[in-house]
């Protein structure tokens, strides 16, 4: 029985989880839960001077919040140099590599003499010229050199899960180095050993990686070890067509977090960046995702970036999502505006929960739902001065029917909905006006805005005491104003 699936996700801890990353770690993901595989969290930190431990903790933290938990790891590849450094001296003792001593300067002089002829340079083998014995002679002596792979002649082929069947020709492959001056691996040998020593299957990457495949193709043959699938998804664009990059916004997982995007709909989003179901179904969450998705539907064009799209598809997931989730994830920012007290969210939690599912179906972010919420716990509304001129014209009459109001509101039991809508209906006979000339004036009196949710759901969800609260003081400014005319 042939071994589950090993796929790995493996950033650089030089920056944060940008929306490439995570969307290559959660395709990777994906495709591990959907075939019962081992996704491996490898942090390829072999790059000293950039690496720091507090981006490493970023992209654990970016993963964690996407909820992309990994069975393996995290390990990093600086613990792997001399495993890295042993494959290196394993291929120049089986004659797979050789020892390179030009110069940095006259490769670079002849790098641009190759631009003056406008040829494009490629290392011309001067050093695999040079006898076994005396290579060995001069690096003993302390002469500095290189390692370099001998590229075979021939085509390297394979057959790309995203792309289809993909070709390089050896010729057209310089005989790359493998091994620094400095006796540190370069890239390219590192990931190829890390992946044999990890059993990783398939490699599951972006399309700027597609030049180092045939390289590493090639260094996998050459210490004998299976070479695994490749998908290289297609890059992720802004709406200019270009690579998306900080000019097109955000582009950090953390500041999406931050801007009140939920995870589910991140998730979402970034799995249908270059990926689609093979329907019209859109708003999905991780476990139909796990159950749809295959590198077979992968697409081979560039995704582009529609921050409109993200925060639709938020909007539907904030709908999705029951109010004691979302009550977490508002409350903090309702209590560092110093609205409720900490304390208080708890006391009021079934409150706060009915306020949030009046919401969270009118909002796109958790920070819109947190104003939403701020506008009932505010000490004072402030009322909306074209609304207010438009249905609070006649201050006189406007007062009475909310008076009217109050005292009808104050009488009604049950405190629910359909109860509240006929009590106001009352009101409007009573005070033989038309229902909207009820209705629009409470609406800017409790929410300060001429548009809400359903009138009866926005006093039921206030309940009784808020709604009598806020009635008195727009009685008030009202009756306020008409003394002021008077004079």
């Amino acid at each position: 029985m042939s071994e589950a699936p090993r796929v790995r996700f493996a950033p650089s801890p030089t920056g944060y989880l940008h929306v490439g990353g995570a969307r290559t770690a959660l395709f990777n993901w994906l495709f591990a839960r959907g075939t019962g595989g081992v996704f491996v969290l490898r942090i390829e930190d072999t790059d000293r001077e950039r690496s720091s431990d507090e981006m490493t903790r970023a992209i654990l933290d970016g993963m964690a919040w996407l909820g992309l938990d990994w069975d393996e790891g995290p390990f990093h590849q600086a613990d792997g140099f001399d495993r890295h450094r042993e494959d290196c001296l394993r291929l120049l003792r089986e004659g797979k590599a050789y020892r390179c001593f030009c110069s940095a300067e006259a490769l670079k002089a002849r790098r641009e003499a190759a631009g003056g002829r406008q040829e494009e340079y490629r290392y011309d083998r001067t050093c695999l010229a040079v006898d076994p014995a005396e290579s060995e002679r001069r690096a003993a002596a302390g002469e500095p050199f290189t390692l370099r792979f001998r590229v075979p002649d021939g085509v390297v082929s394979w057959n790309d899960a995203v792309h289809g069947p993909t070709r390089f020709r050896g010729e057209d492959i310089e005989d790359f180095i493998i091994l620094r001056s400095d006796g540190t691996p370069i890239y390219n040998l590192a990931v190829v050993s890390d992946d044999i020593e990890m059993r990783i299957s398939h490699v599951i990457r972006g399309d700027d990686h597609l030049s180092n495949t045939p390289k590493q193709i090639l260094l996998y043959e050459a210490l004998g070890a299976p070479v695994p699938i490749f998908a290289h998804v297609p890059m992720i664009l802004g709406p200019d067509g270009k690579r998306l990059s900080k000019r097109h916004g955000a582009t950090a997982v953390g500041e999406y977090a931050g801007q009140g995007i939920l995870p589910t709909a991140m998730v979402n989003f970034l799995a249908l960046l270059g990926w689609n179901p093979g329907d019209d179904e859109e708003v999905m969450l991780p476990p139909e995702l796990v159950a749809r998705f295959s590198l077979e539907r992968i697409n081979k064009k560039s995704a582009v970036f529609d921050t409109d799209k993200l925060l639709w598809m938020n909007g539907r997931h904030l709908s999705l999502t029951s109010a004691g989730e979302l009550l977490p994830l508002v409350a903090p920012v309702l209590v560092e505006r110093g609205l409720i007290a900490e304390q208080e969210v708890e006391a009021r939690h079934d409150w706060l929960c009915g306020l949030v599912d009046l919401f969270k179906t009118r909002v796109r972010t958790t920070t819109e739902l947190a104003d939403q919420l701020a506008s009932y716990l505010a000490p004072e509304v402030e009322y909306d001065a074209e609304a207010a001129a438009k249905h609070w014209k006649d201050a006189d009459a406007v007062a009475g029917r909310l008076g009217a109001a109050r005292e009808a509101l104050a009488a009604t039991d049950p405190w629910e909905p359909q109860a509240i809508e006929t009590t106001l209906r009352g009101v409007a006979e009573r005070e033989e006006v038309a229902f909207g000339k009820v209705v629009h004036p409470l609406r800017l009196a409790l929410t300060g805005s001429s548009a809400s949710p359903g009138i009866d759901a926005v006093i039921a969800a206030m309940g009784p005491e808020l709604v009598a609260q806020r009635l008195d003081m727009a009685i008030e400014r009202l009756r306020s104003a008409t003394v002021h005319e008077n004079r």
